[in-house]
Formats: structure tokens, sequence, C-alpha cells
């Protein structure tokens, strides 16, 4: 089959398309996914470049670079994203699923047992064909695309997910940073359906685009949030960004405010004054691994035509570089999807 290998940290060089990679075959309790389309994310990026080391493990002989806190086996297939059809399945697994459109939920974890990352810690979507857990493997009924349905596992859940944790609803206002990007223009499109008021941060020429996903109110990235919403004026901040600015997070935050992160991209290490945290009796949440519910809550979102993804660009799966260096410029709104099938 036609993949692209991660062979190690580093470049585009270390993205290794080939046609002679053998079909995995399913274990027991596992279906084989025709992969249709795979959504690209800043975690692919992340891994290949070794993002994810703290500084006190990169400066170690034996890093720890995963997704996991674990060293990642090399090569790899990457991809947290995937659309697809379920043509074999292992033991154990009936057979009426054979033929079953289904998304990939993203996160495997089994009760007392670590999380494992689809496409981190084993081989996800950037394949023709890839193997996973068989309940991982999700049926969806709608008329979707397949680039369209793609674009929802990695962003959507990481989303939902801090929505959740942070108890969004009716009734809070909420900042999202990061707006436009996949996991932001997802958070503010599910934060709308849960009929919350939602400020978006996003660069000036996306602010129309942005708004129609739900947002009241866009704020152009840069701006200073305290200046235009004023101290303690919100409930709820969703950020993927981090950085410089983000001690201004905390300070526009309500007492008993609530933060939710999961993602860094302007930068992982940020000042936290304790005074603003603990004075102001705020929760701060980190949001990796999914709670129980979320994935299903997706799917019932999509069949019910409650949400609809953005999609910016697609590639086919052989352009993997080029579709990641249009994401690194972070021009588009949305989600860029490889179409894996034509290749």
């Amino acid at each position: 089959m036609m993949a692209v290998l991660l062979t190690g940290h580093g470049g585009f060089e270390c993205l290794d398309v080939r046609d002679d990679v053998a079909v995995p075959a399913p274990a027991a309790g596992e279906v084989l996914v025709r992969v249709a389309a795979a959504g690209v994310n800043n975690t692919d990026i992340n891994t290949r470049i070794g993002w994810y080391a703290s500084e006190s493990s990169a400066s170690s002989s034996d890093p720890a670079i995963g997704w996991s806190g674990d060293v990642p086996a090399f090569p790899r297939i990457q991809g947290a994203d995937a659309c697809g059809c379920v043509v074999a399945v292992g033991p154990g697994v009936a057979s009426t699923r054979v033929g079953e459109r289904v998304v990939v939920e993203p996160v495997f974890h089994e009760p007392g047992r670590p999380a494992v990352y689809f496409g981190s810690e084993v081989d996800g979507a950037f394949a023709q064909y890839c193997v996973v857990p068989s309940q991982h493997a999700v049926q969806v009924a709608c008329d979707w695309t397949d680039v369209e349905l793609a674009s929802i596992p990695c962003s959507y859940s990481a989303a939902e997910n801090m929505l959740g944790r942070a108890r969004v609803g009716a009734a809070d206002t909420v900042v999202v940073t990061g707006a436009s990007g996949g996991v932001g223009s997802a958070a503010v499109q599910l934060a709308a359906r849960r009929g919350a008021r939602v400020i978006g941060v996003a660069s000036p020429g996306k602010h129309d685009t942005v708004a129609a996903l739900g947002a009241a109110v866009v704020l152009d990235r840069g701006a200073g949030l305290r200046e235009e919403l004023g101290s303690r004026s919100v409930d709820v901040v969703i950020d993927v960004v981090g950085g410089p600015g983000w001690p201004q997070l905390l300070t526009v935050l309500r007492p008993g405010g609530r933060y939710a992160t999961s993602g860094a991209i302007a930068g992982p290490l940020v000042e936290l004054d304790l005074r603003t945290l603990y004075l102001n009796d705020l929760t701060l949440f980190g949001c990796t691994v999914l709670d129980r519910s979320v994935f299903a809550d997706l799917v019932g979102y999509i069949e019910r035509h409650e949400i609809r993804p953005v999609i910016a660009e697609v590639f086919p799966l052989r352009e993997i570089v080029a579709a990641q260096q249009s994401f690194l410029t972070k021009q588009h709104v949305g989600k860029i999807v490889l179409e894996v099938g034509t290749g």
C-alpha cells in the first residue's frame, strides 16, 4: 500500500512516501479500515520536530518526545484523523462490520491502561489502510464527504473535550483563542451549539468566517484582551495558543472562572502569577485524553446536522509536504485534509 513513513525527528526529509508498505492485518478485537481521507494537525508536525520534549528531557540522552511521554518508535505512520470503510475484521469482531463507513476516535483508552494515540504510539491514517480497535472505529451515518468527516476526529474532539471539562453552558461567555484554526474553529462552533456567548480571537482577515461559525464578537490576534473586554469579564477561556500573551487570559476570567487548554502554538512556556490563580478561585484544565462521552456525542452532532466543518484546502496524500507547508503558514481557516484513496 501507499503510506507516508516518519523516519525520525527533523524536517520534511523525514517524511518518506512509499508504495511498498505492507497492508496491516487486524489482530483480535481490531478492524482494518481502508482510509479515504486524513486530516492534517499540529500534532503531526510537533511529533516530527520533537516539540513535545520538555526542556529537561530534550537535554537528556533519552528524550521523551511523544504525546504519551514515551520515545516514539520509527518508522511511524502518522495521522490522527481518519475517515474510511471497514474492509476486514480480526478475531472476536462481528463480520457484519465489514462495509461500515467509520471515523476513528483518535485516543485509544482502556480502564487501567495508559492512553494510546492514533498516529503517534501506533500507526495512523497517512496510509491507504490502518488497523484500529473495533470500539474506536465508530460508524457514522450522514451525507458528508470523506474529506469533511476526516476533519472531525482530532480537532473537534479536542475542542469538545475542553468545553466539557470547563462545563461550558448557555449562561457562559467564552473566549476562544486561535479561533480560525482547526481546534479553535471547532471550539467556536461547539460552544455556540451549547448556547454560550463566544468571543473569538483571530487575525483580521479571518473575522467574518469566525463570526459565521457562531462568534458574537471577534477580536484581533494580539489585541489586549483586558483592554478590550475588561478584567474579570468572562466565564471560560478555551486556549490553544499559550505563548507570551498567556497571562492576560487569566486576568479576564471572573472569580470562579475556568481555563482549558489542549495546545500551545505560540509557545509552551508561560508566566503564571499564582495570586491571580488563587485569589480568583480559578480552575485550570489540561486536556488530552478524551472523556468517555466526547466522541459519541460528536457523531451524534454530525448525524443530527448540528455542526458542519470548515475545509480550507485538500491535497492528495503524496503531497503531504505541500500540505504541511501550507498548514504552517497559518493563513487558512478550518482544516487542511489529505485525500488518501486517490494518492
